[in-house]
């Protein structure tokens, strides 16, 4: 397993390297200067000239890059040309945002998915089971930012204690002034504004995680060790939930993780929808600004964090099925 560990670990190296290349060479084609709309369209050549030779924007483009990757590799992508503040900084403020709002999304999915699934599986060919895969149908169809509009038109404006916008109290301080101070309502308050953005960003992956449970279990269903659990008299709930819903899960776990890319990405257009401050809105924030560290730089954590993702679930297919071996 430990030689499978690293292969993987270098498949992932090359893969980053390649995507590095890509982000950085679709932001240096982008329209627009950066040096222009920091100095306005009255700087004077000479002006231009020393602000490009402060950020290197004077040099050949594999000289950029590799000064760039070089800096990044050691954790530094960078200063913001427009706030002057680390990169990093900028995206360690803003990461516990995203990933509150894409944990969420997630649980929304799985715990309202895998359950529905199964239970379409179970009544197969039902009116539930129909209803359930026409929703799952729309559900993958509808984009996250219409799902979200509808959200906000059809919800958050007739009901009070649901707001339009903002993240409101972060998770990990309101848990903290739970247990410390005994006060949920901070806690309630992050919820509040959790529920919608994160129901508008987990919708697609809650309708893909039902359908894909349940054409699992339907062909786990129809094997032989079920049909002999059956046989022996197990209950049919056992029979569902501990011998076939195990073996079911390996797909749903795989796009689960696949999926986790997506919900990042998706979060971009959902933090702008509901005004969530995190790393969507600096990207987005970063592309009208033409702030090019800004956007090489959260663009290349995203990839990170996607590719370790997959590698997690990679290994966790061992857990799920005691069967499956690493070679």
């Amino acid at each position: 397993m430990l030689q499978y560990i690293l292969n993987r670990i270098i498949s992932l190296a090359v893969i980053l390297v390649g995507v590095s290349i890509l982000v950085f060479l679709l932001v240096k084609l982008t329209p627009g200067d950066p040096v222009t709309m920091m100095l306005g369209e009255d700087a004077t050549p000479e002006q231009v000239e020393n602000l490009n030779r402060l950020y290197g924007f004077d040099q050949e483009l594999h000289v950029q890059y590799w000064r760039w990757l070089s800096r990044a590799v050691q954790g530094d992508l960078g200063m913001s040309i427009r706030q002057n503040i680390p990169v990093t900084q900028l995206i360690w403020e803003r990461m516990p945002a995203t990933f509150e709002l894409t944990i969420w999304s997630l649980i929304i999915a799985i715990g309202i998915g895998i359950p529905l699934g199964v239970l379409a599986a179970v009544r197969r060919n039902s009116w539930f089971d129909i209803g359930s895969m026409s929703l799952a149908l729309v559900g993958v169809a509808a984009p996250n930012f219409w799902v979200g509009l509808i959200l906000l038109s059809q919800l958050a404006l007739h009901i009070t204690w649901l707001p339009v916008g903002g993240r409101g109290p972060a998770f990990d301080g309101a848990m903290v002034a739970l247990f410390t101070q005994f006060d949920g309502t901070a806690l309630w308050d992050h919820f509040r504004h959790a529920i919608l953005p994160a129901l508008a960003l987990g919708t697609s992956i809650l309708a893909i995680i039902m359908r894909l449970t349940r054409s699992s279990l339907l062909e786990v269903l129809n094997t032989d060790f079920v049909r002999t659990a059956r046989a022996k008299g197990t209950k049919g709930v056992t029979v569902v939930y501990k011998h076939a819903l195990r073996n079911a899960l390996l797909p749903v776990i795989t796009v689960v993780g696949v999926q986790f890319g997506s919900l990042l990405g998706g979060a971009i257009v959902i933090e702008h929808v509901f005004s969530w401050p995190g790393i969507g809105r600096l990207i987005i924030n970063g592309i009208s600004q033409r702030d090019f560290p800004v956007v090489q730089g959260s663009v290349l954590m995203f990839s990170v964090i996607f590719a370790v993702v997959n590698l997690l679930v990679d290994l966790s297919y061992s857990l799920v099925d005691p069967r499956i071996r690493y070679a």
